[in-house]
């Protein structure tokens, strides 16, 4: 705590120290308010300017330390200045005194507050930060609400001080009158209690709740406003339109039909999108060959003197492909139409809020209606503007399943998650790789020995791990291919056979009359936090929706998607964001579940740091696996987990234990207290709780156990 914090939080001390010493607090009662009234109203005709104003700073010192005594004090107004003047008095000094109390309270703990449940209090600071006004007016409303801890609460979220000052002086006006027009007949009034009865408490609540019923209000309106213009059909034909057949399509497809809807989904290209196709399905299939490869190649390690395997590249890539069809009938037509689902295979372009016109891939044209639609394209590799890129050619990770034959010396651009599974892969199987990345560091959104550790495996393995390198142009020159990279300001000429450009994807947005509708788009759709486009029947889900790329957040988007666009106006769910895992299938493997170190570090967080070294772990030996660890951030003091990164051998199978303690809310000392199967990959987590626990003993009680034992002993 800084110097002017203890000093206030001092003075505080003192003032509030000094009302309970003195008792004070009989001079705010209504008893000697009513003993006294004649002295102070003769007082006040004497000297109306100075009792105002010592009346005044009263108030402000009582609301401003939230000390009792401020309905007492609002009766007085009443009977000494009146209902005009008091009312005036009352209002201006206690919005002064609130806002008072609001700044001591954002000055003394808001930083320790959002700094120790940052984390939980993150949609409470977005819906303050939103709609912070209408929920301070409706609590200024209703006087069940104490009023001064409405002030120390408020004091501790985002809301600006100005904005808390206004919405006071105008949400406290009514109880004000209430108590100031009681107040001008004290002499009749024996207790607080009478003053708000039943009725009136219900009244003030109905006009609390007022402006979020008028807020929903205004939402209906403006949704009006936007189908402005559009004839809407009398009868819809479904319920739900699905445009994609990847990931959220399908899993979208699938809730609809399970609730019994009746649900279209359209994919031009094939079900399954881009994971089963052209991702995680074939890239997981040739990760696993080449790591045959690169086991075989370390035979002498396990104590087999030498091991060679002869391959075709192009019976490996067959494989690849027998796997993509193993693997199809989980995602194929005739799946999802067994299951209730109405597969069109075609182009679909929204052509009203509620209508879809389809181009079949037979040629023929459709027009359907649907109460609802979910926009599902996904996403394609991002190809960067280049000099010379179209003239050399290039792969994606679309296009390279295409492959038959191994390029000799492959260019893979990118340190991304793809571009370093992709780097090392074709590495194994037997290309001279050359890993260019403009960055610092390769996969630059992971801890910086995260990446260390996956950047030396690289170079470890004979790959050429190029960072600082900027890709400025492609050439050919003497009938070969040259990339021209500019690093330190000096140019880099690096020949190579083939290009595997891996530099991010962007979503698919042309082409659906999202442009036509006015749907909002940059990098992917516009939506709310229900999924909702501008038009609220129109929802995006998945790649093209943002703000995560992997085939699980698609599926987990689905969900809400399905749900929202099904069942509301009933009822709709915001879309959760707060426990998202994922993995890069390098070896070793790099898995992550909420706040990494640098980012807790950037957003100051305050955080604990406990690793524990797989080097050390009994499997990881015997498997000849003894490398990486598992890095836990938890709050200071606690073992609440805030996020963990795992380095390893089954990295993402090991992060799933702790993606289940972060969504349930099991801290560290039930994870040690859980029994491991021994001996398994999966004992680094309990040992890495283990860690914890040591850092965390309580030393002074180990002492006294200490010099019981002793005792015992004689």
């Amino acid at each position: 705590m800084t110097r002017q914090r203890l000093l206030l939080f001092a003075a505080l001390l003192a003032a509030i120290t000094a009302f309970i010493a003195f008792d004070l607090g009989r001079f705010l009662s209504l008893e000697y308010f009513k003993s006294q009234q004649a002295a102070i109203e003769n007082w006040r005709a004497a000297q109306p300017a100075t009792a105002a104003l010592v009346f005044f700073l009263g108030y402000v010192a009582v609301t401003g330390l939230s000390l009792p005594g401020a309905a007492v004090l609002t009766l007085a107004a009443g009977a000494i200045f009146g209902l005009l003047w008091g009312t005036v008095l009352v209002s201006f000094a206690s919005s002064a005194g609130a806002t008072l109390a609001f700044l001591a309270s954002r000055f003394l703990l808001r930083d320790w507050v959002q700094q120790r449940f940052g984390e939980r209090l993150r949609a409470i600071n977005l819906g303050v930060g939103k709609e912070g006004g209408f929920y301070l007016f409706t609590l200024r409303l209703v006087p069940v609400f104490p009023f001064f801890m409405i002030n120390l609460l408020m004091g501790l979220t985002p809301m600006r001080a100005g904005t808390f000052y206004w919405v006071s002086q105008v949400g406290m006006l009514a109880g004000t009158l209430v108590y100031v027009n009681a107040g001008t007949q004290l002499a009749g009034i024996d207790s607080l209690r009478g003053i708000l009865s039943p009725a009136l408490i219900a009244s003030f609540a109905l006009l609390g709740v007022f402006p979020l019923i008028a807020k929903k209000i205004v939402a209906a309106v403006k949704a009006h406003q936007v189908y402005a213009g559009w004839n809407k059909p009398a009868r819809f034909e479904r319920n739900l339109i699905v445009i994609g057949g990847g990931s959220a399509g399908l899993v979208t497809a699938y809730i609809a039909a399970a609730v019994k809807a009746k649900v279209t989904l359209i994919e031009k290209h094939r079900l399954g999108g881009d994971c089963l196709n052209t991702g995680c399905v074939p890239s997981k299939a040739l990760i696993r060959s080449a790591k045959l490869l690169s086991h075989m190649r370390r035979s002498n390690e396990f104590g087999i003197r030498s091991v060679t395997a002869e391959f075709d590249f192009a019976e490996v890539m067959e494989r690849v492909q027998r796997v993509v069809q193993t693997v199809e009938p989980h995602d194929s037509a005739e799946r999802y139409t067994s299951l209730g689902v109405e597969v069109i295979d075609g182009t679909a372009k929204i052509v009203s809020p509620w209508e879809v016109e389809v181009t079949g891939n037979d040629g023929q044209h459709r027009r359907l209606s649907t109460r609802a639609i979910v926009i599902a394209a996904g996403a394609r590799p991002f190809v960067p503007p280049i000099p010379g890129i179209e003239e050399t050619g290039y792969l994606t990770s679309d296009t390279v399943w295409a492959l038959r034959e191994l390029p000799r010396r492959l260019i893979v651009l990118g340190g991304g998650p793809i571009g370093c599974e992709l780097t090392q892969t074709f590495a194994r199987l037997g290309s001279t790789v050359t890993q260019v990345e403009m960055a610092p560091r390769l996969m630059i959104r992971e801890d910086p020995d995260a990446s260390a550790i996956v950047t030396q495996r690289l170079r470890d393995e004979g790959i050429a791990v190029l960072l600082d390198h900027r890709a400025k142009q492609f050439v050919i020159e003497n009938g070969g291919k040259v990339l021209i990279a500019e690093h330190a300001g000096a140019d880099v000429r690096i020949p190579f056979d083939a290009v595997l450009v891996a530099v991010g994807r962007v979503a698919n947005l042309k082409g659906y009359g999202l442009e036509e509708l006015g749907i909002a788009v940059e990098r992917t759709v516009e939506t709310n936090e229900f999924l909702q486009t501008k038009y609220p029947n129109i929802y995006a889900a998945g790649d093209v929706a943002g703000p995560y790329q992997f085939t699980h957040t698609a599926a987990h988007q689905a969900w809400y998607a399905a749900v929202n666009a099904l069942f509301d106006p009933f009822r709709k769910f915001r879309a959760d964001y707060s426990v998202i895992p994922w993995a890069t299938f390098v070896d070793p493997e790099v898995a992550r579940v909420g706040l990494n170190e640098s980012e807790a570090k950037e957003r100051g967080i305050a955080h604990e740091v406990t690793v524990y070294g797989i080097d050390d772990l009994d499997r990881a030996i015997a498997d000849g696996e003894a490398h990486g660890f598992v890095k836990v951030l938890t709050l200071p003091g606690k073992d609440r987990i805030l996020g963990v990164t795992i380095v390893g051998e089954h990295a993402a199978d090991l992060l799933a234990e702790f993606v289940l303690a972060m969504r349930h809310g099991i801290g560290l000392n039930k994870i040690l207290g859980t029994i491991h199967i021994y001996p398994t990959m999966a004992e680094a987590n309990k040992y890495a709780a283990g860690n914890w626990k040591k850092a965390h003993a309580p030393q002074k009680l180990l002492e006294w156990v200490g010099r019981f034992h002793a005792w015992r002993r004689g």
